[in-house]
């Protein structure tokens, strides 16, 4: 067969089959190239950290599936799974101190958030394949919540930069979130779904947990400080205060439907008091579609917000318990960069 033959029709072929078609665009029409020039590249080595636990233990039957989906798309995946959150933290930095700045996680939020802490302040460039109960943050970057759907979209699509949480404690020390975080009856339900309804899935194992919780809420007093308004105003009683920068928390529930990951702004939502038949009647559209329907919840945006309560109380980032407070939760605007199907990057 003639040599030029063969490189004419080699090559389309073999890009077709990796599935990056804007490669296939830069490669033989170059001047499409120049402004798409952070677009991934195929056959470039990404890691991936598993959680064996997330999807009550099914997802480690798929990673057999995910490494062939990501050779699909020319990729070499390298997967880590990991024991425990130290562990996921610990293999995180390995992977970067060998070379990757593709990092992959293959879990739920809760993966995903000792991922982020891990690697930030270094260059990298995150995806996100869904197989935890939440998976919030996969929905805010419009990916599929199949795993394998999940991949295609993330090779196929965009980096997009999204903001990121701050939240430092009165100790000094700092950690990340990228989706949900709060004190009150957010943490309390966070820490029970990771606990006693673990082996459920989807929404159902957040609401009940969030009644539980609420069955179980000590009255508890909060002083609040929003942006630069001065610290110290009035104690007051309340039952949830959060702060998110994602539509959602705990699989799809709308708490904040108006926020966005790269608005540079939070979504503070503060529930003073719910009374249990306000719980009740909310329920069912809660369970049904997600619409959290309260008529007393105050929402603002910000930038940055201050937390004191009256007893030192547990605040949650996506979903991970993550230290006392008193805290102040500030925003840094696009922080990361995600890889997004190319329809919502932006």
């Amino acid at each position: 067969m003639n040599s030029s033959r063969l490189s004419v029709e080699f090559w389309p072929s073999l890009l077709r089959q990796t599935g990056c078609a804007r490669l296939r665009a830069a490669m033989f029409d170059p001047a499409s190239s120049d402004s798409e020039s952070e677009i991934v590249s195929p056959f470039r080595a990404v890691a991936v950290f598993a959680n064996p636990a997330s999807g009550s233990g099914r997802s480690l039957k798929l990673l057999p599936k995910i490494k062939t989906a990501f050779e699909q798309h020319g990729f070499r995946a390298t997967i880590y799974e990991m024991a425990s959150p130290e562990e996921l933290e610990a293999l995180v930095r390995k992977s970067i101190a060998e070379g990757f700045t593709h990092l992959f996680t293959f879990g739920g939020d809760g993966t995903l958030h000792n991922v982020i802490n891990a690697a930030y302040g270094r260059d990298m460039l995150f995806g996100v394949i869904p197989s935890g109960g939440g998976n919030d943050f996969a929905r805010a970057l419009h990916l599929p919540l199949n795993p394998l759907g999940a991949i295609s979209a993330a090779c196929l699509g965009t980096p997009r930069p999204v903001d990121l949480v701050r939240v430092r404690f009165a100790d000094g020390t700092t950690r990340f979130y990228l989706g949900g975080g709060g004190v009150g009856l957010d943490s309390e339900s966070a820490s029970l779904a990771n606990s006693r309804y673990r082996n459920l899935s989807g929404r159902l194992r957040y609401v009940l947990a969030a009644v539980h919780a609420y069955l179980a809420l000590k009255p508890q007093r909060i002083r609040i400080a929003l942006d630069d308004s001065s610290f110290g105003g009035p104690w007051q009683r309340f039952v949830l205060a959060s702060l998110l920068n994602t539509p959602t928390f705990g699989a799809g529930i709308q708490l904040s439907p108006g926020a966005r990951i790269d608005d540079g702004l939070l979504d503070y939502a503060f529930l003073p008091e719910l009374r249990f038949g306000q719980l009740l009647r909310a329920l069912p559209r809660l369970l049904i579609n997600g619409v959290l329907s309260l008529p007393n919840i105050e929402r603002k945006q910000v930038r940055r917000v201050r937390i004191e309560t009256e007893t030192p109380a547990y605040f949650q980032g996506d979903g991970e318990l993550m230290g006392l407070t008193p805290v102040e939760i500030e925003v840094i605007p696009r922080a990361v960069r995600f890889l997004a199907p190319k329809a919502q990057a932006g």
